[in-house]
């Protein structure tokens, strides 16, 4: 079957873990739904609880057998922003066995912050970008400073370099309009500086939450729905929202995907549900009568199942992990 659970994925435990600290950020970027997101009724400006990180993070330890590769800390708010972010990490750093990605814009990225991940050996901190010149970064990261956050990159890296250490930094950019004609500029230089990986990402609709790109994107689509695919999310990763609610899609800002209360369950009895069985199977069969989630998500066509249709982002991780055996326990 060419669809299911093989290679990196398990029926038993997630691959991957997304752990969304917080609903604040601190930039209104245009290709983002922060700033729809705000004004929603979906937005409480809440922070997730200590507790309930450390209850996740104490059972991929004991519990995944290595099934649970990575945890990304990641989503919809500007990760740093935890009011606790030290005590977390570092926690994660200490216990989880397993390798932590931080996904950031990089503008909070200071010198206690900066100490805190790599005393806590963070395995990846991925910066997004979008933009090579000030000009077309005041453009789509409103609020932002490039140089600053340009500074706060080349400051880790020497960091890193000076030290050995074995964190690696992903610079990301989100292609669209205002920076097409930047994205080879945008390669070349971060690629010299000493950036581990450039990302080069598609533009997405956030599960149909920015209607404008969903609706360019179900345009191009809908000759292929009979041909659709299933998505590999539901087969490959959780994520622990800021209210403590498990959901099966990282990109959902309308709680759409929020199916369980991570207070009163445990991951591997979320990923072993009934609920997330029925979701595959509808996914395999291509009815979503009970998941109007995926039904309306026209970025299915984004996650790539074969190497032949492209590179996912444990395919970036996989390349980019060092072995360390001092996270294996």
């Amino acid at each position: 079957m060419k669809y299911g659970f093989k290679k990196h994925l398990s029926p038993h435990f997630p691959s991957q873990i997304i752990v969304d600290l917080t609903q604040l950020c601190n930039l209104a970027c245009i290709h983002c739904p922060h700033p729809i997101f705000v004004k929603s009724s979906h937005f409480t400006g809440k922070h997730l609880d200590v507790s309930l990180h450390n209850k996740m993070i104490d059972e991929v330890a004991k519990e995944s057998n290595g099934l649970c590769q990575y945890i990304r800390y990641t989503a919809n708010g500007e990760t740093l922003l935890h009011p606790q972010f030290e005590e977390i990490i570092g926690y994660a750093g200490e216990y989880s066995k397993t390798k932590i990605n931080i996904t950031t814009n990089g503008h909070l990225l200071d010198d206690k912050k900066i100490k805190a991940i790599l005393d806590a050996k963070v395995d990846v901190i991925d910066i997004s970008l979008d933009a090579f010149t000030p000009e077309t970064y005041a453009k789509i990261r409103i609020h932002g400073d490039l140089e600053k956050v340009r500074n706060n990159i080349l400051h880790v890296l020497s960091i890193i370099k000076e030290k050995k250490l074995p964190t690696k930094i992903i610079v990301s950019f989100v292609e669209q309009p205002h920076n097409v004609h930047e994205k080879q500029q945008f390669y070349d230089y971060w690629t010299e500086v000493g950036a581990h990986f450039v990302v080069m990402r598609e533009l997405h609709s956030s599960a149909g939450f920015k209607a404008q790109i969903s609706k360019k994107m179900q345009q191009n689509s809908d000759a292929e729905k009979k041909l659709r695919r299933p998505c590999m999310y539901p087969w490959e990763r959780l994520t622990l929202a800021p209210d403590g609610m498990l959901a099966f899609c990282p990109a959902d800002w309308k709680s759409g995907s929020h199916f369980i209360d991570f207070r009163t369950t445990t991951i591997k009895e979320a990923w072993q549900s009934e609920f997330m069985q029925k979701l595959r199977e509808a996914h395999l069969e291509n009815n979503y009568k009970d998941f109007p989630l995926c039904e309306k998500c026209p970025d299915w066509v984004n996650t790539k199942w074969e190497d032949d249709e492209g590179i996912m982002y444990h395919d970036v991780m996989k390349s980019l992990m060092v072995d360390d055996t001092s996270k294996k326990g």
